[in-house]
């Protein structure tokens, strides 16, 4: 039979392999988020571009596992943050995989009409657009999470040994900032610039409207982990949840 601490860390690793995968199967819609806000376009200009607030599903899922890093971060130390990533990555590595063969596979005739009648002529062509991301933008998702993984581990316990066990919302907060950014640009910069030749200064400009999302996001989610600790903590007991604490900073040393 497991013990506490074995399942919270089962569960947590679930719950942040789920909103990982989730997070790049949805990333392929790009939606707005003044219109979803019913908000006017923002309509900045930045290095020469003109953008607005136009942004992936994915972000939607991406702060949930950047709050979930640090709580795993927190309790299990680099080497729960460490597995945990990169079982992520091979097993993101694994679904488009399995997609790219699925995508192959002939589609039976009746199924390619069987949604003409909401505007789809040709359900192949739609699974092919939706599932079928470049394999630029996967490179750069896989290689911009595990770089932000490892920045965001870096940063937690460098605030942790400043500040000791205080201040949790500063290195969580914080750790998460500096994750995000790196995160943003990389996969930017892969996917856009390097795979498909776009001025570096569209692909910085891009990154900046897409990081204040993020930042803001951060910011806004901070109450959320002091939350979730709190829970953990009533449920692991305060004297096991300080003892865990306690070892996963010392993984840093």
């Amino acid at each position: 039979m497991m013990s506490k601490k074995q399942r919270l860390f089962v569960i947590l690793g679930a719950i942040f392999l789920s909103n990982a995968l989730l997070a790049e199967f949805i990333g392929g819609k790009i939606f707005s988020v003044e219109h979803t806000l019913g908000l006017p376009l923002l309509n900045w200009t930045i290095f020469g571009f003109n953008l607005s607030m136009n942004m992936t599903a994915g972000v939607l899922l991406w702060p949930v596992v950047f709050i979930l890093t640090d709580i795993i971060n927190e309790y299990y130390g680099k080497k729960g943050v460490r597995f945990l990533s990169f079982l992520t990555a091979i097993l993101i590595s694994y679904s488009f995989i399995m997609i790219y063969g699925a995508i192959g596979l002939r589609p039976a005739d009746f199924w390619i009409t069987t949604r003409t009648h909401v505007g789809i002529p040709d359900m192949d062509v739609a699974f092919q657009q939706i599932f079928g991301q470049g394999m630029w933008i996967i490179a750069g998702s896989l290689v911009a999470f595990l770089i932000g993984q490892i920045a965001d581990v870096t940063a937690f316990h460098w605030i942790r040994k400043i500040t000791g066990a205080r201040m949790l919302w500063l290195r969580a907060t914080g750790s998460t900032l500096v994750s995000q950014f790196i995160d943003t640009f990389v996969v930017l910069i892969i996917a856009f610039k390097i795979g498909q030749g776009w001025p570096l200064k569209q692909v910085l400009a891009i990154g900046l409207v897409g990081y204040l999302y993020k930042f803001i996001v951060a910011i806004v989610l901070t109450p959320l982990l002091y939350l979730i600790h709190g829970i953990i903590d009533r449920y692991l007991g305060h004297e096991e949840a300080h003892q865990m604490m306690e070892e996963a900073a010392r993984q840093a040393d």
